[in-house]
């Protein structure tokens, strides 16, 4: 018998062999969803011999690490915007760079001032935004839409879960085209990487995750021009689109906002690592 403590070690080195960042951090997230404790619980334990059960659940969940399969996916959990997501193979991981896209959606609402905004999340995924966006902005509706029927079921159950079921209303559909009223405000993280480049990316991204939740096209624009092209017919007046993007779109694709919503100005918002990270445009009242 090995104590946890040697376990862990264990888990971390094999996890570093195979090229995962933060390699002892994942092992404590893979034992501590193999026994079910928290970190504090799990450090607590570290003297102690896991029983073979704990064990054997601990190497099936490493198992699927090592293949590179999404720690997400691995455990069924993403934290985002301080809410704790349910996750499942074959809808996008909620990245830390989207919530750059919160946090200005928030800011941009909050000198709105509307007493009950509406909110569209177009292509919501697992209801990151959704749901971040319900929780932080008093008496808002959001109206979540995505084309793929498991993200869609996905957010509803996540909303469900926190509490946020009449508040996050869900619908499956193709960009705008759900939409049952016009919003003040659409949040988007669409699509945006290259066609080309999705084979190169990480093989937690290019092997494990939905491609259709990722190729944005010869450009990465594909998805991002069409909703520009239909928003207009969405918006109320001073109404804004925020767009998550690769920083090295957002030329294009302000002067694509530029051409297909002539009356509007565009901003770049950057993350915390300092990128252009967000395309906001804002109409005029």
């Amino acid at each position: 018998m090995s104590t946890l403590g040697v376990r862990l070690d264990d888990t971390a080195r094999r996890l570093a062999a195979v090229g995962i960042d933060d390699p002892r951090l994942e092992a404590d997230v893979l034992w501590m969803k193999a026994l079910d404790i928290d970190r504090a619980q799990l450090y607590a334990r570290l003297h102690d011999d896991p029983a073979e059960a704990h064990a054997t659940a601990a190497e099936a969940l490493t198992a699927r690490r090592l293949r590179r399969e999404p720690l997400a996916y691995v455990t069924g959990t993403r934290e985002f915007y301080g809410i704790d997501l349910t996750i499942r193979p074959g809808v996008l991981v909620p990245r830390p760079d989207t919530e750059t896209l919160v946090d200005e959606a928030i800011s941009v609402l909050a000198h709105r001032a509307e007493p009950a905004p509406v909110i569209a999340d177009i292509g919501c995924g697992s209801g990151a935004i959704a749901l971040a966006l319900a929780a932080n902005v008093a008496d808002a509706t959001v109206h979540a839409v995505d084309r793929s029927p498991a993200a869609v079921g996905l957010t509803r159950a996540n909303a469900e879960r926190h509490g946020l079921g009449e508040r996050v209303r869900v619908y499956l559909g193709d960009l705008t085209a759900p939409l049952p009223e016009p919003v003040d405000l659409i949040a988007a993280n669409l699509p945006y990487v290259r066609s080309d480049e999705l084979p190169t990316l990480e093989p937690e991204v290019s092997v494990f995750e939905p491609a259709e939740a990722l190729d944005g096209g010869a450009d990465g624009l594909d998805l991002v021009r069409r909703l520009l092209r239909e928003a207009p017919a969405h918006l109320k007046p001073g109404a804004a689109v925020l767009l998550e993007l690769d920083p090295r779109q957002f030329d294009e694709a302000a002067a694509f906002a530029a051409e297909a919503m002539p009356d509007a100005r565009a901003r770049s918002v950057r993350d915390l690592a300092g990128r252009e990270r967000v395309l906001v445009i804002e109409t005029t009242a």
